[in-house]
């Protein structure tokens, strides 16, 4: 009886963590089609120590691979930039060429750049908090970020910590739009991160060095 008890619960178990791995997210195909772009892109904005698995997890986010892609507000391609924030990066850096987030090859040298960009002007604890004030900073505009800082200094909390500080407070968004901003750090860096390092996509931010 004990044995056939234990073998049952055995059985639950594998039932239960089988059909996890099939809900489970996984990397779309299309991803492997940009996959060298993306490498490269990220290289050379960030180094050889990029990390390629964060970038690759943002893009999994924005648009599932999918350069057709466009959001009911007007965000196009596979990164989904704004038409303004798209004009601003292409005027900030003429280097990358014309802006155009409809070309793949554009959108993710502009990903790249565009993070970095707020990473190097993000002040943060670790790499980790460093990483998620600039996805906050890409998906609701730095000057958020900013004020969130602010308001979780007075009210105690380390405003160079993001998780469990700044990711707390809200300075004055709506809700919808402060639900949406806290859940993206957290699903790029904390569920689709390991996935794509998992898959051999390179670094982590958490590997990166607090530059």
């Amino acid at each position: 009886m004990f044995l056939s008890g234990v073998a049952g619960l055995l059985l639950i178990l594998f039932t239960l963590a089988w059909a996890g791995l099939a809900h489970a997210e996984s990397i779309p195909p299309q991803a492997q089609r940009y996959r060298s772009v993306l490498i490269r892109a990220a290289r050379m904005e960030w180094g050889l120590n990029a990390p390629t698995a964060t970038l690759a997890a943002q893009v999994h986010q924005e648009s599932r691979w999918r350069e057709n892609a466009r959001s009911p507000v007007g965000a196009a391609g596979l990164t989904q930039f704004m038409p303004a924030t798209a004009k601003w990066l292409g005027d900030l850096r003429p280097d990358m060429g014309a802006a155009d987030p409809w070309n793949p090859g554009w959108a993710l040298r502009a990903l790249a750049a565009y993070d970095h960009w707020l990473w190097d002007r993000a002040r943060a604890a670790t790499p980790s908090d460093r990483m998620a004030k600039a996805l906050s900073g890409y998906n609701g505009g730095e000057s958020w970020v900013q004020r969130d800082e602010t308001l979780a200094a007075r009210q105690g909390l380390d405003p160079l910590r993001w998780w469990g500080n700044v990711e707390v407070v809200n300075a004055g968004r709506s809700a919808s739009a402060w639900d949406q901003n806290r859940g993206y750090p957290e699903r790029i860096i904390r569920v689709l991160e390991p996935l794509y390092r998992a898959a051999g996509w390179g670094l982590g931010c958490a590997e990166l060095e607090a530059r």
